[in-house]
């Protein structure tokens, strides 16, 4: 069992090998070269052996062993031929460079020249052969003719060098594609000479062209003019003669029609007063039927209008008056509530200011032992800073625009000199603290200290007491 195993798989990998092999034999050829076949390809029909097999576009199948190929590219050669010092049919050395492009044949026959010739040769080296071709046909065709005819028939130049190269590159498998000569130049200037001669003799035929244009453009011209002035004159001579019979026609038709015109006239304004009269009365009827109509009109629009308009100023009045009465209301409900409202925030604020009040009185007197002199001590001693700030701001702001003091520096009075009694008497102009206090109802406590009358006579009765001890 495992030996026909073996058997069946060396089998399948032969068959597989030998249709891989078979595949890779099967060659394509491209568009753009010639597929060669060579080696044992057939025979020819007269009984030869051939060479090679050429194909262009489709596909062969290669033997193996006995057939090999390669490809021919079909790629356009450009070759640059300077040919110099090329003998003419005038023994006349001329300078042709040029310019021909050649490239592989696809014909049966040329393409079978091509596979024996050109075989297995690089690109450049098949350049070279072409150009070797191409120097010898171009110097054999200058030789077989004239400058003049090289120079001025380019084309029947251009149709010997391509036949006679396209001839021998034929067999060596190459076709001739282009030939572009760019120009031809000698060594003596017989070309140019040719050149210049050519050029004025052109001059000279278009300037003789050109004189006899304008004599024929004179003579043209003056013939116009006086055909000209013939015909305006027969048309002017024919254009009043037609004018004056147009007029007299025109005169004769404007008579008629005048006459045509007054008797229509005639008819229209007799027809037109009979008509007008007859308007004028049916105008006059209807006119009057109208005005009654009109008056009975006017009379009911003027109760209409005054029934309308008093009923309407009516009810605007009862409306407005209506409209004031409840405004009226609304304004004053508005403003007693809103006074209501104001008195009454006032009256809380107010009692909220009292109850706050009092209960930091209560606190006070609370913090002092319940006893109202040391509470009111207290708060003395809380606004002792204020109160005498503000006798002080009495006079902080006063403002003097300018003090002269004569002091002559001797005691005063109470041994004080002239400007500290000055200074003295501004501070004593401000209201004593007592007196302030005095002006409220109110006594400063005697901690305080007393005012000068009340402490005079305990001053003048010590002395006094002292005597009589």
């Amino acid at each position: 069992m495992p030996y026909e195993v073996i058997l069946v798989s060396v089998a399948v990998v032969l068959l597989f090998s030998l249709l891989l092999l078979l595949l890779n034999r099967y060659k394509k050829c491209p568009a753009d070269k010639i597929l060669v076949i060579y080696g044992n390809v057939g025979t020819n029909k007269d009984g030869t052996t051939r060479p090679a097999r050429c194909i262009h576009g489709g596909a062969a199948f290669i033997w193996p062993v006995v057939q090999a190929h390669e490809f021919l590219d079909l790629t356009p050669l450009s070759i640059s031929v300077d040919l110099k010092n090329a003998l003419s049919k005038q023994n006349i050395r001329i300078d042709v460079p040029s310019r021909f492009t050649v490239g592989i044949s696809t014909e049966s026959g040329i393409m079978q020249n091509a596979a024996e010739r050109l075989l297995g040769l690089k690109m450049v080296e098949v350049q070279e052969l072409a150009k070797d071709i191409i120097f010898g046909q171009l110097r054999l065709v200058i030789a077989t003719m004239d400058i003049e005819e090289i120079n001025t028939d380019r084309d029947k130049f251009l149709e010997a060098v391509s036949r006679n190269v396209e001839t021998e590159l034929r067999k060596i498998g190459l076709r001739l594609i282009n030939v572009n000569v760019t120009d031809i130049n000698d060594e003596s200037g017989y070309i140019v000479a040719l050149g210049r001669e050519a050029a004025a003799k052109a001059i000279n035929d278009a300037k003789k062209s050109v004189a006899e244009r304008d004599r024929e453009g004179s003579i043209g011209e003056a013939n116009a003019r006086r055909d000209q002035r013939i015909s305006v004159a027969a048309a002017d001579s024919a254009a009043i003669e037609g004018e004056n019979t147009a007029k007299m026609q025109i005169a004769a038709s404007s008579a008629q029609l005048r006459e045509k015109q007054a008797e229509a006239l005639k008819i229209a304004v007799s027809a037109e007063k009979i008509q007008e009269a007859q308007a004028q009365e049916a105008s006059y009827a209807a006119q009057q039927i109208a005005e009654v109509a009109r008056a009975l009109k006017e009379k009911a629009t003027l109760e209409a209008d005054v029934i309308v308009d008093t009923e309407i100023k009516k009810r605007r009045m009862e409306l407005e008056a209506e409209a004031d009465a409840e405004q009226t209301r609304r304004r004053a409900r508005g403003d007693a509530d809103a006074i209501f409202a104001r008195m009454e925030a006032e009256a809380r604020g107010t009692q909220e200011i009292l109850t706050r009040q009092a209960d930091g009185l209560s606190r006070i007197v609370a913090a002092a032992g319940g006893d109202p002199s040391s509470a009111l001590r207290l708060m003395l001693a809380d606004k002792m800073e204020e109160l005498i700030r503000i006798q002080v701001d009495a006079i902080k702001n006063i403002k003097f625009d300018k003090i002269t003091v004569w002091d002559g520096g001797a005691g005063g009075q109470n041994g004080q000199t002239g400007t500290a009694g000055f200074l003295s008497g501004l501070m004593k102009s401000l209201p004593p603290m007592n007196e302030l206090f005095g002006m409220a109802g109110m006594q400063l406590p005697e901690f305080l200290g007393k005012s000068a009358e009340a402490a005079a006579p305990v001053s003048a009765a010590a002395p006094e007491g002292a005597a009589q001890a």
